[in-house]
């Protein structure tokens, strides 16, 4: 079977044993859905060197024109006495460049010409187990911190007129999860959420900020920027990215 399609399926897998574990606790419970799109504004930086020792230094953005994209993620939690959340995501993206290097460039071991017409899609995936703990649950403020299980699918393709080569990555990153909301009225709320984390090999940050707005106890529509930033520098790869989003979604409680 193709990995690209033994993640989403283990998504729904995890969501199937999520809801009936807990689906059978007597207590207060609620189910929430957030679903979010929008377009990605662009690219900051993104500077790759595969392999690390002997492949060519590029900033794409700096090189190549970066093609309109739509993100699209989803997530699905289960908050337990008000306070505890176990939620799933699946964000799935990929972003193309297109143009020419003004330099000869290897990348994974294959001569990439100068000046020559050139396609490079960059395609980070990720799949994420959180769990939160809210220590401020109260009518106006929620605010709350957790921990991240990450898998990280990702791969770099460069495709020219007559060469074509990519790498790609699956790996495993641990994050600190957190959540501020503050709520003025029943209606309106602000708030910031992500997981981030960094160690001597890297980095990794997911933040979203921005407001909601709740039509009822049901249904609720969001808007806000949205940056991923973060990258490795090992034995394989040296990869930094930021990639910022403007997004809108719609979010399901039942």
């Amino acid at each position: 079977m193709d990995k690209k399609l033994r993640f989403p399926k283990a998504i729904a897998g995890w969501c199937c044993l999520l809801i009936a574990v807990f689906g059978s606790i007597p207590t207060q419970a609620q189910l929430r859905l957030d679903l979010e799109s929008g377009l990605v504004l662009g690219t900051r930086y993104n500077d790759v060197r595969i392999p690390n020792q002997g492949g060519t230094l590029v900033n794409l953005p700096d090189n190549l024109s970066v093609n309109p994209t739509v993100f699209y993620r989803a997530r699905l939690g289960y908050t337990i006495a008000d306070r505890h959340t176990i939620s799933l995501l699946y964000a799935p993206l990929t972003v193309q460049y297109q143009g020419s290097f003004g330099q000869n460039v290897n990348f994974n071991n294959q001569q990439f010409v100068a000046n020559r017409p050139l396609t490079v899609d960059y395609t980070f995936n990720s799949y994420r187990l959180t769990y939160r703990y809210d220590f401020v649950a109260r009518t106006h403020w929620r605010v709350g911190v957790g921990l991240t299980a990450k898998i990280r699918d990702a791969n770099v393709r460069f495709a020219s007129e007559s060469n074509s080569t990519n790498f790609d990555n699956i790996g495993f990153v641990p994050l600190i999860n957190f959540y501020v909301a503050y709520k003025p009225n029943e209606h309106w709320s602000v708030l910031a959420e992500g997981d981030a984390l960094g160690s001597r090999f890297g980095r990794a940050e997911d933040i979203f900020v921005g407001g909601a707005y709740n039509v009822n106890r049901t249904l609720g529509f969001k808007a806000g920027y949205r940056v991923v930033e973060g990258g490795a520098n090992v034995d394989e790869i040296y990869n930094f990215t930021w990639i910022n989003y403007a997004s809108v979604g719609v979010l399901l409680t039942l």
